[in-house]
C-alpha cells in the first residue's frame, strides 16, 4: 500500500481523465484522501440494509406478508437499477461531485421517510430512494476511489471502494438491531443516526480532490450500461460471480429474519443484526485476504464459496440448524465479496477513466438484477408453499448458477491471470 511519489506519475496522475486529482492537478491526493473518498460509499450502504431487522416491526404495526416483505425490497433493486441506467454515464460525462450530492440528498430524504412511516407506500418510496442513492455511489461513488487514487494505485482503489461498499452494507442491520432494541423509537433512532453518517460524507464529498471529466464520452445520456469495446469479457467474468454472490446475500437480508425466526423461535433484531453484519464482515474481511492473489483464483473461489452457502443454506432449512444457517451467510459474504473484488479489479485494470463509472454501473446491473428477482420469487413462493420449500427451490437454483459462473472462469484463463 506505499505510494509512488515520483514526479512523472504524479504528472500523470494530475491529468486523469475523470477527475482525479488533486489540488492543483499536480499532485497525487495522499493516501489518507484515498480512505476518506471511500466514506461516502460506505454511509450510503449503511442505510441500503438498516431496514432489514426493523421489518419485522412494521410487519406487527401495519400487517403485511412475506411476499409483500421482498416487494418492499424489490423496490429498492428497481430504483437502484434505474439510477444505474443513468448515474454512470452522468458521472463519466459531467463529473463525480453531480452525481454524489443529489444521491446524498435523496439518501437523507429516504431517512426521514423511513422514520415516519406508517404503511407500505411509505416503506416503498423509502427504499426506492436508498435504491437511487445506492445506484449512484456504486457508479459514481466508486469511480471517484479510483479516481483519488490515481492510476498508480488502482488496486488498493478497488480493495477500498469494495470493501467500504460491504462493511456499510454489514455495519447498516447491526446498528438498526443494537438501537432499536436498546434505544428509545426502534424505527426512528437509527434513521437519525444515518443521517447524521450522510451529513458527514456530504461534506467529504465537497471537499474530495476531484476535477471535471477531460474527456467525454458519447451516445445517449440514459442507456443501459457498457464497458468499452474489448472489455466486454472481463464484465462477463466479474458478473458470472458477483451476480451469484450477492443475489444470496440478498436472500439472506430479505428472508433471514423468517428463517431466523423459524429456527430460533426469536425475533430479537440484535441477532438479525448480528447475523447481516457477520455476513459482510466476511464479505469485508475476506478481500483482504485475497487481494494479492490472482484475480481466476479470487473469482474462482467466490464462486465455490457462493455454492456451499447455498448447499449450507439448504441443510439449515431441513435440519432447522441455526449453526448452518449462520455458516451458509458467512459463505454467502465471502462469495459477494471475491466476486466483487474480481470484477471490480478486472474493469479497474482495464477500463479507461472516461468509461469507469459506466464500467461499475454495468457491473452492479449484472449482479442486482437477478437479486432483485430471485430472492422476490422466493419470498411469494414460500408463502405458497413454505418457508422450507421456497428456501430449498432457491438454494438449489443459484447453486447451479454459481458453479456455471465457476465454470466461466475456469474455462477463461487469459482474462482473469495477473494479480488482483
Amino acid at each position: 500500500m506505499s505510494e509512488t511519489r515520483t514526479a512523472s506519475v504524479q504528472a500523470v496522475d494530475g491529468r486523469c481523465g475523470n477527475g482525479v486529482a488533486p489540488a492543483g492537478g499536480r499532485a497525487p491526493a495522499p493516501l489518507w484522501w484515498v480512505w476518506l473518498a471511500a466514506w461516502p460509499v460506505t454511509a450510503v450502504f449503511v442505510l441500503s440494509n438498516a431496514a432489514t431487522p426493523l421489518y419485522v416491526l412494521w410487519q406487527r404495526d401495519i400487517g403485511f406478508s412475506k411476499g409483500t416483505l421482498t416487494v418492499v425490497f424489490a423496490f429498492y433493486i428497481v430504483g437502484l437499477v434505474g439510477s444505474l441506467l443513468v448515474c454512470g454515464v452522468v458521472s463519466d460525462r459531467v463529473g463525480r461531485k453531480p452525481v454524489l450530492l443529489p444521491a446524498l440528498g435523496l439518501a437523507m430524504a429516504a431517512c426521514l421517510i423511513f422514520a415516519t412511516a406508517t404503511s407500505v407506500p411509505a416503506l416503498i418510496v423509502a427504499r426506492l430512494f436508498s435504491g437511487i442513492a445506492v445506484g449512484a455511489v456504486v457508479s459514481a461513488g466508486m469511480a471517484a476511489v479510483t479516481d483519488v487514487a490515481g492510476p498508480g494505485r488502482k488496486r488498493i482503489a478497488a480493495l477500498l471502494a469494495s470493501c467500504a461498499m460491504v462493511f456499510g452494507a454489514g455495519l447498516g442491520p447491526l446498528l438498526a438491531g443494537v438501537l432499536s432494541e436498546t434505544a428509545p423509537a426502534p424505527t426512528v433512532t437509527v434513521f437519525v443516526v444515518e443521517a447524521f453518517l450522510l451529513a458527514t460524507a456530504l461534506l467529504a464529498v465537497l471537499r474530495m480532490p476531484l476535477r471535471g471529466p477531460e474527456v467525454r464520452t458519447r451516445g445517449a445520456w440514459v442507456r443501459v450500461p457498457g464497458v468499452p469495446r474489448g472489455n466486454g469479457r472481463q464484465l462477463v467474468l466479474g458478473t458470472a460471480v458477483f451476480a451469484p454472490g450477492i443475489t444470496a446475500t440478498s436472500f439472506v437480508l430479505s428472508l433471514g429474519p423468517s428463517l431466523l425466526s423459524g429456527l430460533l423461535g426469536t425475533t430479537s433484531r440484535i441477532v438479525v443484526g448480528a447475523m447481516a453484519f457477520a455476513m459482510f464482515l466476511a464479505a469485508t474481511g475476506v478481500q483482504f485476504a485475497v487481494q494479492r492473489l490472482r484475480r481466476r483464483t479470487v473469482l474462482t473461489a467466490g464462486a465455490v464459496s457462493t455454492a456451499l452457502s447455498m448447499t449450507t443454506l439448504i441443510v439449515a432449512v431441513h435440519t432447522s440448524s441455526v449453526p448452518a444457517l449462520i455458516i451458509s451467510a458467512l459463505l454467502a459474504g465471502s462469495g459477494q465479496g471475491m466476486g466483487q473484488l474480481g470484477g471490480l479489479s478486472l474493469l479497474n485494470s482495464s477500463v479507461p477513466p472516461q468509461r469507469l463509472a459506466e464500467a461499475n454501473a454495468a457491473l452492479n446491473v449484472g449482479g442486482y438484477i437477478p437479486a432483485g428477482v430471485l430472492p422476490v420469487s422466493a419470498g411469494y413462493l414460500s408463502d405458497a408453499a413454505g418457508l422450507t420449500s421456497g428456501a430449498t427451490i432457491f438454494g438449489a437454483a443459484l447453486l447451479g448458477l454459481a458453479v456455471i459462473g465457476g465454470l466461466v472462469v475456469v474455462a477463461t484463463r487469459s482474462q482473469v491471470t495477473d494479480p488482483v
